[in-house]
């Protein structure tokens, strides 16, 4: 490097082959020999599995007999094993935050599949690049906050409700916010929810008398969260009553709950806005309200009922706004809604036009149930859709276009309207379905103008709903600490599905606030005042809102204006550093200097034959 040597650093180095996921396309014992070449690291080696208990066990004991003070293991993502590596110099009484990950299967091997040297020298450039990063780490302590045991729930539908019961039990005190006039969402207004048949509204008044039993739930109608101020274990949330009077909430945690809605079809969309032609949760709502013996939808008697599946949901990408995701909830609960009507009466006709059946895990027996009953299934192609259209016919039915045998399988009684489509399950064979109703089986959609993005910041994904950090590891946080979603704010589910959610939602917000305190990463912007003059270009760059303006009352700063991080809401993005005109901010860890050691040593890294070279003299002069 330029600007030489950190002499006094004594740093490992451990290349891993990850099983051949690595070795197979990278030369490790070349990037192992590349790393051993530097001055700062005192010892390098190659292993199989790094991440293995053997592996780790071997890193701890040279960090303690060889007094290493930086540990740089070349494996695969951060985002995969930092905490395990981070354990690993924790175990040996090694700062953990002066160890650096890097990532050279990802990065090299499985992106350079088909150029072994190019991955290698790829893969030593980067090492030697974290070799110079961690010869400039310095140690750093987690930032410690003391928490308050309560939470808000925000959104009272069965997630809400279950993850404020749950948080109950598990003594955290729980404040639930709902905006409508009572609890339930979509839920509490079903007679018949799958795939059990519970009646959904009696399960929310059972959930919704259990909550009012709890000393330690407070329930909220009619109520918006309106703001928030302070960070994770100490908040302060303001809720917007029916009184109009503000009401401030201190809580250590937010779980929100929010739901989503039902997919809207255009108009014409499937013939939506004909008469007849109705979407699933209105179907439903008319389930409801009918009798055994006779389905009556609309004031009109029903004999027959054609279903068109993935309205609203895999759109075509290139659609504005396409929602191009999958529903998942939007089968089972068609294929219930047909189980439910041949129930009412037994002699109802029920087509099912699908794309692909996904009544999944234990909603399968839905779907068998439902061909039980005599529904017809038929697939159609996405690129060649149904065509719904007002019945022209004098009432003769459906029939099937063209000649054949068979056409009278699929004769039915009047309707008003014409379903036209081609089955792939059978050839590719025209069907001119005459309907008296036309169920469009619409998807979820997120929630528009939700006022709670804009409270707290919650990233969404591409679909546009919440998004979690990690869909496994962790699964109902979010990159704002202390919030949690669960539920349809997140992504389609069922009851059965949110309810887990919740639940999980309520389990992780109990491991921030039953121990009375939370540690947040030191990886944080930090001010250096005697170069700030605060122009608040940092602050207007910050999109945690963490960065403000303040009096520096030390001797040297006399109370001029400078800027101040708020640690505990910061989340070291780095979005104020590249403003600062006199380069007053930078980030723990990730400091202007170690950043630039970093790129001048991978802009310098040697080509292989070159560090042959290299490697060579050192082994001749320490011969000599």
């Amino acid at each position: 490097m330029s600007k030489g040597r950190i002499s006094d650093r004594k740093l490992g180095v451990y290349v891993c082959h990850c099983g051949g996921n690595i070795s197979d396309y990278v030369n490790v014992e070349e990037v192992r020999k590349a790393a051993s070449l530097e001055g700062e690291v005192k010892v390098a080696k190659t292993t199989m599995f790094a991440c293995s208990d053997a592996a780790q066990k071997e890193m701890e004991s040279d960090i303690r007999e060889l007094g290493l003070d930086g540990l740089v293991v070349a494996s695969c993502s951060p985002r995969l094993h930092t905490m395990t590596f981070r354990g690993v110099a924790r175990r040996a009484d090694l700062n953990p935050y002066q160890y650096v990950q890097v990532n050279i299967r990802e990065g090299c091997s499985w992106a350079h599949r088909e150029d072994e040297k190019g991955a290698t020298e790829k893969a030593i450039a980067l090492v030697k690049a974290g070799i110079a990063s961690a010869a400039l780490s310095m140690p750093l302590e987690p930032i410690r906050i003391e928490t308050v045991p309560a939470a808000v729930v925000i959104g009272g539908g069965v997630a809400g409700l279950r993850a404020a019961i749950g948080l109950s039990d598990l003594g955290i005190e729980a404040h639930l916010v709902e905006k409508s006039e009572k609890f339930g969402g979509l839920l509490g207004t079903r007679r018949s929810i799958y795939p059990g048949g519970r009646d959904g509204g009696a399960l929310i008044e059972s959930l919704v008398q259990e909550a009012k039993e709890r000393e330690n739930i407070h329930l909220y109608l009619q109520s918006r969260v309106t703001g928030k101020t302070g960070s994770v274990g100490d908040f302060e949330i303001q809720v917007l009553g029916p009184g109009k009077t503000p009401e401030t909430l201190r809580v250590g945690s937010v779980i929100v709950a929010t739901g989503a809605e039902s997919y809207e079809p255009s108009e014409g969309e499937f013939g939506y806005g004909q008469p007849g032609v109705m979407t699933l949760s209105q179907f439903m709502d008319a389930l409801d309200q009918s009798e055994p013996g006779e389905l009556v939808v609309n004031g009109r008697p029903v004999q027959s009922i054609c279903y068109i599946y993935c309205v609203g949901s895999r759109q075509d990408a290139g659609e504005p706004g396409a929602h191009t995701y999958c529903s998942r909830f939007c089968c089972g609960s068609a294929m219930h809604a047909a189980i439910t009507a041949s129930k009412i009466d037994e002699d109802i006709r029920q087509y099912h036009l699908y794309r692909d059946i996904r009544t999944y895990g234990k909603l399968e027996p839905l779907y068998e149930e439902a061909n039980k009953l005599g529904s017809y299934i038929l697939k159609f192609d996405p690129q060649d859709p149904p065509l719904v259209k007002s019945s022209t016919g004098d009432g003769g039915g459906s029939e099937k276009d063209g000649e054949g045998e068979g056409d009278e399988e699929w004769v039915e009684g009047e309707g008003d309207l014409m379903v036209k489509v081609k089955d792939k399950l059978h050839g590719d064979d025209e069907f001119s379905i005459q309907t008296d109703l036309v169920v469009l089986v619409t998807g979820m959609v997120p929630r528009k103008g939700d006022e709670i993005q804009d409270v707290f910041k919650i990233p969404v994904g591409a679909e546009g709903f919440f998004n979690e950090i990690h869909p496994k590891l962790r699964p109902v946080e979010t990159v704002m600490d202390g919030i949690m979603i669960s539920g349809c704010c997140q992504a389609p589910r069922n009851a059965m599905e949110s309810v887990a959610s919740s639940l999980s939602a309520a389990a992780a917000t109990g491991s921030i606030l039953m121990k009375g305190y939370v540690e947040l990463e030191p990886l944080v912007a930090k001010v250096d005042p005697g170069l700030c003059e605060w122009c608040g270009k940092c602050a207007e760059a910050c999109p945690y809102l963490a960065i403000g303006k303040a009096a520096d009352e030390t001797p040297a700063g006399g109370g001029k204006a400078v800027a101040m991080v708020n640690k505990s809401v910061c989340k070291g993005c780095g979005a104020c550093v590249p403003v600062c005109p006199p380069e007053a901010i930078e980030l723990n860890g990730f400091e202007n200097e170690r950043v630039m050691r970093a790129i001048e040593a991978l802009a310098q890294a040697p080509h292989i034959a070159v560090q042959q070279e290299a490697e060579g003299r050192k082994a001749k002069t320490e011969e000599n």
